[in-house]
């Protein structure tokens, strides 16, 4: 079963580096004196040293150990320009085009990672979620064989029986209308991340009908995605299309899909679009006294994700453990 503590050990023998891209916000540097004090996630932290220093200072949060890097003032700033210049040779780009983007904190903390100096990077404090992706895209890229970013959030929650219950739910945050062919991408993508929370997938791609209950096209694309994905890896139990409740409630099940096997006892879900999974996951967070963990950006050769806006330091904390355990 899924506990934070499973992942601060494997980080503990295999220590990782993670870019902070708004190195002055109160919120990041507390998180970042908490992990300088577990001593298993060094945080290099973006900005104008003396407004870092004096933040934290203010706020009472110790980073010392922590690496503090003005991208305005970077000694080796020649290879990053260049770097880029080489990743969109493409588009032309000229060194005097590429400063000026690479000075800025997202772009500058994605070629770090790109670059190798850190394993992975965590923004969107003050960054809207595309100003985490764009740079994403254009530097780190699609893994191979994928041709979308997804997204899932992680759900935890303390069971009734003991333990910690968790689900996985994708697509809530990145792709607003996705095809079959990526629902089929964000189906296998979240669970492989669910398998990084000692989740054994098991799939349900959802729908407002079970089994052809309903006729819509909407319901026809998530029947369909669910037998492509079957197709794609036969080695995931996936059912679909189904109701949420005929997904997670064995009762239901039996009586609307009596032969179907993760019917009733689904852990994934797979939404149809954005809407449906971003109102879903905040039900859940909500009602369902959960907690959210995510946006967890999915398909990218390297762990980059994407704070909440309205975060706090304990999430800044968690999402960094996290993306450090994708890395």
């Amino acid at each position: 079963m899924y506990s934070f503590d499973s992942m601060v050990k494997k980080l503990k023998k295999n220590p990782k580096t993670i870019v902070f891209t708004e190195g002055s916000d109160p919120r990041i540097l507390e998180a970042a004196s908490k992990l300088l004090a577990s001593n298993f996630l060094t945080p290099i932290l973006l900005g104008d040293p003396d407004e870092i220093t004096r933040v934290a200072e203010e706020d009472g949060d110790n980073i010392r150990g922590a690496v503090i890097i003005d991208p305005k003032n970077y000694e080796k700033m020649d290879d990053v320009v260049n770097a880029f210049c080489e990743i969109r040779k493409s588009k032309g780009m000229t060194p005097e085009q590429a400063l000026p983007i690479v000075s800025q904190g997202n772009y500058f903390g994605t070629m770090l990672v790109q670059m190798g100096i850190a394993d992975c990077l965590l923004g969107g404090a003050t960054y809207s979620t595309a100003d985490t992706v764009r740079p994403a895209l254009q530097i780190i890229k699609t893994k191979p064989g994928n041709s979308i970013v997804s997204s899932c959030f992680i759900l935890v929650r303390t069971a009734a029986t003991g333990g910690n219950e968790v689900v996985a739910m994708g697509d809530c945050a990145i792709n607003i209308h996705p095809n079959e062919d990526e629902l089929v991408e964000i189906c296998h993508e979240t669970a492989e991340c669910a398998k990084v929370f000692g989740v054994e997938p098991k799939v349900a791609f959802l729908s407002f009908s079970t089994n052809g209950s309903a006729k819509d096209p909407d319901v026809t694309k998530m029947r369909n995605a669910a037998q492509k994905a079957k197709q794609a890896y036969p080695d995931l139990p996936i059912d679909g299309e189904l109701q949420f409740d005929a997904a997670v409630s064995p009762v239901v099940a039996r009586t609307k899909v009596p032969d179907w096997k993760v019917a009733g006892h689904a852990n994934t879900f797979i939404f149809p679009d954005i809407n449906a999974g971003n109102i879903g996951y905040k039900i859940a967070q909500r009602f369902g006294n959960f907690d959210a963990y995510g946006p967890i950006l999915l398909g990218l050769n390297a762990p980059i994700n994407d704070l909440s806006r309205g975060c706090n330091a304990s999430e800044v904390y968690s999402m960094a453990i996290v993306t450090a355990a994708l890395a």
